[in-house]
């Protein structure tokens, strides 16, 4: 699987430019020395002893600078700088050993050997600790074939280049095979590095640093190779040219780490998921080299030949890894496409089957047999408050226990699925359905342990027995027609539907289709509402509110038409008509009042204009068609409207990104409130009338006032009170710390062309003396 171009961590993190230190200037003329003193050595005698001074200076320089960049969780440059220290104090024996006659030429001693493998190893274990990402049991155990492909592929070829010189250095010294034995970890060390940062990652190590750590290696393994090439001038070493060099390239990388650490730890790069080409690359090598050793009849044909089917081994156990991970990721693809097609189909609080289901399962049931068919709907009555006064875990809580009750209770062939929110649909087929509803009834009243509560619960039920032609949107239609005529008459009713609701149900259709009229035909006017700054009256700003007045019934409360509005869903293009009005105006007032104009105008936005997608984007053009400043808008919303979150709390986030002031109704009423707080982007809060009218009588209200008072100025919030009536209201609210209100008290709802003439009431301004 291909995946898309990642930028690099390095061009992530601004590295500051290249300017050489006085280490790399230094080490970079000790390597420029050493060059020029090997090469005349090849061509003349030389003084041995010079050779070894470059290397005595290069070594600890190199020391030093991967100490340094051993910092912020870098241990790898710890274990550098061991490993290179190891190595020149190998150097300096390997020296010594020379100077005083105990080897000759690239000979070495065994202690020698040791010291300087002693370092490859210290820099091998540091590449071993470097942090990488998390991996499964299988990616390590595919990891580990990788490595061992890549050891015995290596060896393999190793074997083959230095069998031909094995005897000869073998008669020779021990020393030839150690300085082979060398050259070969040196490799390998190069080959493990690459192999490992591109399974693991780098983690704190700059991905450039450790590239030139590889490079470090490279320059080691192939300088070393050569050391034959010199074997007959017995006064020249390769160490004096390899050590120098290497020395200069760590210290080039650790200069790389050092730079990159004070740009800033860039992001974790994220690892290719495209297939590795390495184990195939090995199987093509050893099936190359054991072809040519089969044609060139060589003496180690044996060897490759075990070697090649070694790695072809380790290459199908990694085929087999890799079709077994494979199988488990089909199996797990399996069992989440089941599930995504359960989610699809069923309630995800309750597991209930959800509308889809029912629709089906109504659909079928009416092509069997419509005289039995009956669908009910239940809704809990007070549920609100249950939530509200409980919290929502209870609330879930019960939903679940409801649910499972009336599970318990379906005869064969019924079926129960919940719609959202606290409603529940039935499909009842055969039998007496009201007795069937009655027995649901009674078990519901009973009480029911939701979260350590012990709740008592009672339900609306709405009855729709099936006719001829009947649909199953009519009957959940008619049903739920039934259950809102139960909920009028009282909690825990059951209502069968009758034609006389559909005439109740039409009289709110015909007032419904006059709402769309009256958008058309000005029919609808706003009235605005000062919201007055404390103890002085003064205007602070002012809320949109719409009125009806219809031609041939008059003033129409927003309490009959509001309610029809949100079941039709015509409170869409009413609030945008209402949003739209209340945004000129405010221009207009801007222009013509200047400082005196409302400061801030406010707009109720209803749960279901929340949920339109683009709503958003809707303020925002209203806004610019307009010339409004987004500050001055305050979008009003109840709890319950981004209550669940989802997409009605992300478009009121995108609101508040434009700028404009978001402002929660009613605040207090609920328990959940506080919770909304850590969600919602909340710049204003509405203390709910209820608390404001016994305010001057003390006892809980007056303690939950000042509570909320003390909650906004943590916060920094701004507290409106609602509702106030008297001057006593206001005084106390001023004295428990609130600074803005309205009410009938300051004034009620007036027409625009008023709010200019606005002046505070006297009596408010005697109740702050």
């Amino acid at each position: 699987m291909k995946t898309a171009p990642v930028t690099s961590p390095i061009a992530a993190a601004a590295v500051p430019p290249w300017r050489p230190t006085r280490g790399l200037v230094v080490a970079s003329g000790l390597v420029v020395i050493a060059v020029i003193w090997f090469a005349i050595g090849l061509v003349r005698d030389t003084p041995p002893v010079l050779g070894w001074l470059p290397l005595l200076i290069s070594v600890p320089i190199a020391v030093v600078a991967s100490w340094r960049a051993a910092g912020g969780g870098r241990t790898l440059w710890r274990y550098v700088s061991a490993g290179i220290l190891l190595i020149g104090l190998g150097a300096v024996l390997n020296g010594f050993d020379y100077l005083s006659g105990r080897q000759q030429g690239q000979h070495i001693s065994g202690l020698t050997a040791a010291v300087y493998t002693s370092g490859l190893v210290a820099i091998l274990l540091g590449l071993l600790r470097i942090p990488g990402a998390r991996r499964s049991r299988i990616e390590w155990l595919r990891f580990g074939l990788d490595i061992a492909t890549v050891i015995v592929t290596v060896l393999t070829l190793c074997w083959h280049l230095v069998y031909h010189r094995w005897e000869s250095w073998l008669s020779d010294s021990v020393s030839g095979a150690v300085t082979v034995l060398i050259v070969v970890v040196a490799g390998f060390i190069c080959v493990f590095a690459f192999v490992k940062v591109a399974f693991t990652g780098t983690g704190p190590i700059d991905r450039r640093a450790l590239h030139l750590l590889v490079l470090t290696g490279a320059v080691g393994a192939g300088g070393g190779a050569l050391a034959p090439l010199v074997a007959s001038r017995p006064y020249l070493n390769t160490a004096h040219v390899l050590l120098p060099a290497v020395s200069l390239c760590v210290c080039l990388a650790a200069d790389r780490q050092l730079r990159a650490a004070r740009a800033g730890r860039p992001a974790p790069r994220p690892l290719s998921r495209r297939p590795s080409v390495m184990p195939y690359a090995a199987v093509v090598a050893t099936g190359g080299l054991l072809l040519y050793s089969t044609v060139r009849h060589t003496a180690d044909l044996v060897a490759i030949a075990v070697g090649a089917v070694t790695v072809t081994l380790l290459v199908a156990a990694r085929q087999l890894v890799a079709l077994r991970d494979n199988a488990l990721l089909l199996e797990d693809l399996d069992a989440r496409q089941r599930e995504l097609a359960h989610q699809a189909t069923h309630d995800a609080l309750t597991g209930l089957p959800n509308r889809t289901v029912l629709v089906r399962e109504i659909t079928a049931a009416l092509a069997a047999d419509p005289a039995a068919v009956s669908v009910a709907l239940i809704d809990l009555d007070d549920f609100k408050e249950i939530n509200d006064d409980l919290g929502h875990a209870v609330g879930d809580a019960l939903l679940i226990a409801v649910a499972d009750r009336i599970a318990a209770q379906l005869s064969a062939g019924a079926m129960v699925a919940r719609l959202g929110g606290d409603e529940y649909a039935l499909l009842l087929r055969h039998g007496d359905h009201d007795a069937s509803l009655k027995t649901i009834a009674a078990q519901l009243s009973r009480p029911v342990h939701a979260a350590g509560h012990d709740l008592v619960v009672e339900a609306s039920f709405g009855l729709a027995p099936a006719r001829a032609d009947d649909t199953a949107d009519e009957l959940l239609r008619r049903a739920d027609v039934a259950m809102y005529e139960a909920k009028g008459q009282g909690k825990g009713r059951r209502v069968a539907y009758t034609a006389e609701m559909d005439q109740r149900t039409a009289e709110q259709s015909r007032l419904a289709a006059d709402l769309r009229a009256a958008l058309d035909t000005d029919q609808l006017r706003l009235l605005y509402q000062p919201i007055v700054s404390m103890p002085g009256g003064e205007l602070y700003g002012v809320e949109a509110l719409v009125r009806w007045t219809h031609p041939e019934r008059g003033p129409i409360s927003p309490g009959a038409f509001i309610p029809i509005a949100e079941r039709t869903g015509q409170i869409v293009p009413l609030g945008a008509w209402i949003l739209e009005q209340a945004c000129r105006q405010a221009a207009t007032w801007l222009d013509e009042l200047g400082d005196a104009a409302p400061r801030t105008v406010t707009v109720n936005v209803s749960a279901r204009q929340l949920r339109e997608a683009g709503f958003a984007g809707e303020v925002d053009a209203v806004l610019r068609r307009t010339g409004l400043p987004p500050h001055v808008l305050t979008v009003e919303v109840t709890e319950t409207a981004v209550f669940d979150g989802g997409a009605a709390l992300a478009e009121l986030r995108a609101i508040a990104a434009l700028g404009v002031s978001i402002a929660l109704d009613d605040f207090g009423t609920g328990h959940s409130s506080l919770g909304l707080l850590r969600s919602c982007p909340a710049d204003i809060l509405k203390v709910d009338k209820s608390f404001i009218d016994d305010i001057t009588e003390g006892g809980q209200h007056a303690v939950v006032v000042a509570a909320l008072i003390g909650i906004c100025d943590g916060l920094r919030l701004r507290a409106v009170a609602e509702g106030v009536e008297t001057a006593e209201q206001a005084a106390e609210l001023h004295r428990l710390g609130y600074r803005f209100a309205q009410g009938f008290h300051f004034a009620r709802p007036m027409p625009a062309d008023a709010i200019a003439a606005y002046r505070p009431p006297v009596v408010s301004r005697m109740a702050a003396i």
